[in-house]
């Protein structure tokens, strides 16, 4: 039977399995921060959030791609939609939802906002990179800047009347943040005065709102050199009037559009600061405000930017899911061949999904799909442990495991969701290269995530040459016990779980090995010149253990933990399940009719099963290539290339 549009854009059961049956989330609401909300103020929020990207943004996602921004003298004009959709999202609170009350925030659990967020995501990404920028920019704010700044600031962006950017990037410096260039130059009224160009900033102008609130990383004269001396300023398109109202404009000039390959629907922008186009004050300039201290702009920023990479993270896992969804679709209403061995011409043909190939296709992103969205949520769960729960060491332990895991959950759905939508077109063979089906979108909109907010090969950096190595490598331990636990679970679980765990043991026990050895080589170019091999490797052993979570959260055994015994997670409540009580699992819900739930816990099982046979056994060869320490990369001269 076709799927409703909704249906089409992500999987509302796979969302409730997720939250509920798995991670738990009704039982935050037992904490202060979050008293206030239920199990049925959650799911009446998840329920807002699909209704209006089913109505409000997933119209327009294919007209954001066929008509993309535009730059005609000096403006930024966009299609129709973008604004009324970003309107309605913010006028029913979804901007603020996990912010807390005193700046108008619904105070909802942060994990319960990252599942809002991908039904955007899935939606129409293009759109909702305008509000996921300025919840982040809010959200950094919030955690920086003076009272007085977030008072000013926040409450407009939230309100959907101003909109948020983070300028990082420079023409000559790209990634390389220690070579920047933009200045600020001190004033006497305690403001500064920002000359430079920023490349690359996404939502850098436009008119969906009344003002833009750029958070701009700059260095002031005489600071240290480096990253030490780069410092965070708030610099608005326009600056504010007694009243707190837009007035004069600041000296912010757009010089013009980069056109992307996919991701249209959010213009990008080269913007010059203080080149004179405008004279503030009646001086060149741009007006910028210090946020933190001088010095401290990066560790400001890495703020906005974490958030930014769990919520890439999560935008690719939203598009692996909706172009998985549109190929399962596809795959079952399309009628082609007959099954192998058929012998009679004249018997009717079957649905492409009765071929074994295209059934192996559609296992696939559903493996990287559904367990990349896992693995996002599980990270905002994290969030919320860090910040709720009820002792001090178990928020240090949630701290240190969400700090070992961002880049993987920046960058392993951000590899793997492109592979997915690669096989959507696959299955719908020669439609599915053509602009009148979705997919060969979905695929183009996601081969940014692997880029942007830290490129894989920054992200592999970080894993292995800062975040294993942390603390002592408390966050790394934190994620081997945690993935211990659960193999000691899957043990005691018996059949498949435990086949599936002994295999993931070996696998972990060499990944500890092979870190070990590369954490103790003294060559720092040797030891991280094939970091992203690493990456994958540790990826694939992440998303493994996420599999094997899913398959024992869909067995619904009372006594084993999702969220867990203190002993058993990254959160540890010892009275609480993993699979889930009996009430509360995927076999149990009254809201899920007998063959949903049936169908959902077999899927589980099937995707589970696909990526122990498939997909963990390629990580044995690369941790071989890991601790054989090789140097092919760093032996090839460029001039060979």
């Amino acid at each position: 039977m076709p799927r409703s549009d909704r249906d089409l854009i992500l999987s509302r059961h796979d969302l409730q399995f997720l939250l509920h049956d798995w991670l738990r989330v009704e039982e935050l609401t037992e904490r202060e921060r979050y008293a206030e909300h239920s199990r049925d103020t959650i799911d009446a929020v998840l329920e807002l959030a699909a209704d209006l990207a089913t109505e409000k943004f997933a119209p327009h996602n294919k007209r954001n791609d066929a008509e993309e921004p535009e730059f005609v003298a000096g403006r930024v004009l966009l299609h129709d939609e973008v604004a009324p959709a970003l309107r309605a999202a913010a006028e029913a609170g979804l901007l603020s939802a996990t912010m807390d009350e005193r700046v108008g925030g619904l105070q909802l659990p942060y994990v319960v906002g990252t599942a809002v967020q991908a039904w955007f995501h899935a939606a129409n990404i293009g759109t909702w990179a305008y509000a996921m920028l300025t919840v982040a920019n809010a959200n950094l704010l919030i955690a920086h800047g003076t009272p007085e700044q977030i008072a000013t600031w926040v409450p407009p962006m939230v309100e959907g009347r101003f909109h948020g950017t983070m300028c990082l990037s420079e023409p000559q410096a790209g990634s390389s943040l220690a070579d920047i260039t933009t200045r600020a130059e001190p004033q006497p009224d305690g403001s500064y005065r920002l000359h430079g160009t920023k490349m690359w900033i996404s939502g850098g102008e436009h008119e969906l709102g009344e003002n833009i609130v750029h958070l701009v990383l700059a260095k002031i004269p005489g600071g240290a050199a480096g990253v030490k001396g780069i410092s965070l300023f708030l610099v608005p398109k326009y600056l504010l009037d007694a009243n707190g109202e837009p007035g004069e404009r600041n000296d912010v000039a757009l010089v013009g559009l980069n056109h992307k390959m996919g991701y249209r629907g959010t213009v990008n922008t080269l913007l010059n600061l203080g080149e004179g186009a405008h004279t503030p004050g009646g001086e060149p300039g741009a007006v910028g405000y210090l946020v933190g201290a001088p010095g401290g702009g990066l560790a400001a920023m890495f703020h906005m930017m974490n958030e930014a990479r769990i919520g890439v993270g999560a935008g690719a896992a939203a598009l692996a899911y909706t172009g998985y969804l549109k190929a399962l679709d596809y795959a079952t209403t399309r009628p082609q061949g007959r099954p192998a061995g058929a012998k009679d011409p004249a018997a009717p043909m079957v649905p492409i999904v009765r071929h074994a190939d295209v059934r192996r296709m559609l296992l696939a992103q559903k493996a990287y799909a559904e367990g990349a969205l896992a693995l996002v949520l599980f990270c905002g769960r994290l969030v919320d442990e860090e910040r709720t729960a009820p002792t001090g060491a178990e928020r240090v332990r949630a701290h240190l495991l969400l700090e070992t895991l961002t880049p993987i959950a920046k960058s392993w759905p951000s590899q793997w969701g492109p592979e997915a939508n690669s096989l959507a077109i696959q299955v719908h063979g020669g439609y599915g290269y053509t602009r009148e089906y979705d997919v060969e979108q979905h695929y183009r909109d996601n081969r940014l995530n692997p880029i942007h907010e830290g490129t894989h090969g920054i992200q592999a950096a970080d894993l292995l040459g800062r975040k294993v190595a942390m603390a002592g490598g408390a966050g790394f331990t934190a994620l081997q016990e945690t993935i211990a636990a659960t193999i000691s679970r899957a043990a005691d679980a018996g059949a498949d779980a435990a086949e599936y765990g002994a295999q993931l043991r070996a696998v972990l026990d060499r990944l500890v090995e092979v870190t070990a050895l590369l954490q103790a080589h003294p060559d720092a170019e040797e030891r991280l010149a094939n970091a992203s091999v690493y990456l994958e490797a540790a990826g694939h052993v992440v998303v493994a253990w996420i599999w094997l979570e899913q398959l024992l959260a869909a067995a619904g055994r009372a006594d084993h933990t999702a969220a867990g015994r203190a002993d058993h997670t990254a959160a540890g409540r010892a009275d609480h399940t993993a699979a889930g009580r009996a009430d509360h699992t995927a076999a149990g819900r009254a809201d899920h009719t007998p063959a949903e739930r049936d169908d959902l816990g077999h899927g589980k099982r099937a995707a589970a099963r696909y990526f122990f046979r498939f997909e963990l056994p390629k990580v044995g060869p690369q941790l071989d290539l890991l601790a054989s320490l090789d140097r092919t990369s760093l032996d090839t001269d460029p001039s060979w290339l």
